[in-house]
C-alpha cells in the first residue's frame, strides 16, 4: 500500500500539483480508509505518514490524520468511491477563482468530463463547512474544483484519482495558454478600424 501512495503522491509533487505539505489522499478499506497524515509531505512519504481509522467512527489514530478527513469521510459515504486525492493545482485554482465551471476544450480532458463544477467560497468559509457540496458534486462527476483551493478527485483505485486530477490541470493550463493567445479586444478594434 506505502509504494502506491509513495509515487502517486511524489507524481503530484513533481508535476507541482501539491506544495511541499498540501494536499491529501485516502483510500477505503470497507468501513475504514487509510489516509495521507496531517501535514505530512506527499512528495516523500514514509509508513508514518498512512493513518488508518474508520469511515464512520474515530478511533486513536483519527487525531493524526489529515485536516480534510471529514470531507473524505462524506465522499465515501455520498459516492461509490474507493480512492480519493485532493491537490491544488495552480491552473485549476486560477480558473476557479474566475468560473463557476471549468469546461475542457482538450480532447482528453472534455472526453473524461465534459464540464468540472466548482463550488464557490464565501468570505470566512472553512473548507469543512462545504463538506456536503464537494460529496454531492462528486457524486455526479469525477473531479470537481474549490474555488480559489483545489480539486478533489476520485476513482475505484488511486491511480485513476490520480487520473481526473492530472487531466483537469491539464486542461485547465491548456485554457490558460488559449486565453493568453487570444488577442485583446483593443488589439483586434485597432486592426479593423
Amino acid at each position: 500500500m506505502l509504494a502506491l501512495f509513495r509515487d502517486v503522491g511524489r507524481d503530484l509533487f513533481t508535476r507541482g500539483l501539491v506544495s511541499s505539505h498540501s494536499g491529501n489522499m485516502s483510500i477505503r478499506l470497507g468501513d475504514r480508509l487509510l489516509i495521507t497524515r496531517r501535514g505530512c509531505m506527499l512528495g516523500c512519504l514514509t509508513e508514518h505518514d498512512l493513518v488508518e481509522t474508520g469511515v464512520i467512527k474515530n478511533d486513536r489514530s483519527t487525531p493524526l490524520a489529515s485536516t480534510e478527513l471529514a470531507i473524505h469521510r462524506a465522499i465515501y459515504r455520498e459516492t461509490a468511491a474507493l480512492a480519493i486525492i485532493h491537490a491544488h493545482p495552480p491552473h485549476a485554482i486560477a480558473l476557479s477563482l474566475t468560473e463557476s465551471e471549468i469546461l475542457p476544450r482538450d480532447v482528453e480532458g472534455s472526453r473524461l468530463q465534459t464540464q468540472v463544477p466548482v463550488i464557490g467560497v464565501k468570505r470566512g468559509t472553512r473548507l469543512r463547512e462545504l463538506t456536503g457540496e464537494i460529496s454531492q458534486a462528486l457524486n455526479r462527476y469525477r473531479v470537481m474544483a474549490v474555488q480559489g483551493h483545489g480539486s478533489f478527485a476520485v476513482g475505484q483505485v488511486l491511480d485513476e484519482a490520480y487520473h481526473f486530477t492530472t487531466a483537469l490541470e491539464e486542461s485547465c493550463r491548456i485554457i490558460c495558454l488559449l486565453r493568453a493567445l487570444e488577442p485583446s479586444s483593443a488589439q483586434k478594434l485597432s486592426a479593423t478600424g
